[in-house]
């Protein structure tokens, strides 16, 4: 594959589309995979999980949510060996990846949509946040590509990323852009890592935020604090809003109930400095 003619023409359009494993710590420190997409040209990207951008896709427009409806229904409703139907979502195409992120240079902004205490939320970031080492004599192979390794101490992680200059696309996955080079790995100490898994020319619409409507406006510090006090504190929230009457249990796998799990950042988060700055 050859980018070194990429332009930026049209820039509703990506060049590329590159796929990412993505591995981080959850709760008891049991690792976390996720497979994200990212679109990109040489002026725009965009981070997203598949199956998210296609339910939200249908789920734009009442006939497309009612075939979203019709399609999950058909794969997840399933009937027990007893005769009684349920629910099981971990058979169909069902999201449960909130994550988009955007870039836009000449604006000169990053644009992150998620969801943080079960509702959903955006905020804006400027792009030139990230400030790069470069090592050019260490590098590494990735998916083929010679790439450069680089360091950035990033909301309060150390990251190790390797970019490859035969594409010359300043973006990577989740928030990283800024280098002369697609950045096709990258690394913290504590389990977080993106690794891209295939790459390939690509003239894919980059489509904005479907119902942007529905996200009201966070600052990204808010969201992590909101955050972590929503999921070490669910009874409680429940409680004050059912006048007391809610209970949450929790159990391994073996079915004996355990204590509620605790969300500690310094561990869990990506970006774990909003806590930093609060201790």
């Amino acid at each position: 594959m050859c980018f070194l003619a990429i332009v930026a023409a049209a820039q509703e359009k990506a060049d590329i589309i590159v796929n990412y494993e993505c591995k981080s710590p959850g709760f008891e420190r049991k690792e976390v995979k996720r497979n994200m997409t990212l679109l990109a040209n040489a002026a725009k990207s965009k981070y997203f999980n598949d199956i998210s951008l296609w339910t939200d896709s249908l789920s734009s427009t009442p006939e497309g949510k009612a075939k979203l409806d019709e399609i999950i229904r058909a794969n997840c409703l399933v009937m027990h060996p007893d005769g009684y139907e349920y629910w099981d979502l971990t058979k169909g195409p069902v999201k449960n990846i909130y994550t988009y992120v955007f870039n836009d240079i000449s604006s000169g902004s990053q644009t992150v949509y998620d969801e943080w205490t079960d509702e959903l939320h955006y905020y804006t970031e400027p792009l030139e946040e990230q400030t790069w080492e470069i090592t050019a004599d260490s590098t590494a192979s990735v998916l083929g590509y010679e790439c450069i390794m680089a360091k950035t101490d990033y909301h309060g992680r150390k990251w190790t990323a390797w970019f490859a200059t035969d594409i010359p696309l300043s973006f990577g996955p989740w928030k990283f852009r800024g280098l002369p080079g697609l950045i096709l790995k990258a690394e913290a100490d504590g389990g977080f890592s993106f690794i891209a898994t295939g790459l390939e020319k690509s003239d894919r619409i980059m489509t904005s935020m479907y119902s942007k409507g529905e996200y009201s406006k966070i600052s990204r510090i808010k969201a992590q604090e909101a955050q972590e006090f929503f999921v070490n504190n669910q009874e409680s929230i429940l409680k004050a809003q059912n006048g007391g009457l809610a209970k949450i249990t929790y159990s391994d796998e073996n079915g004996n109930e355990i204590s509620a799990p605790v969300y500690d950042a310094q561990i869990m988060s990506l970006e774990p400095d909003y806590k930093i700055k609060n201790e």
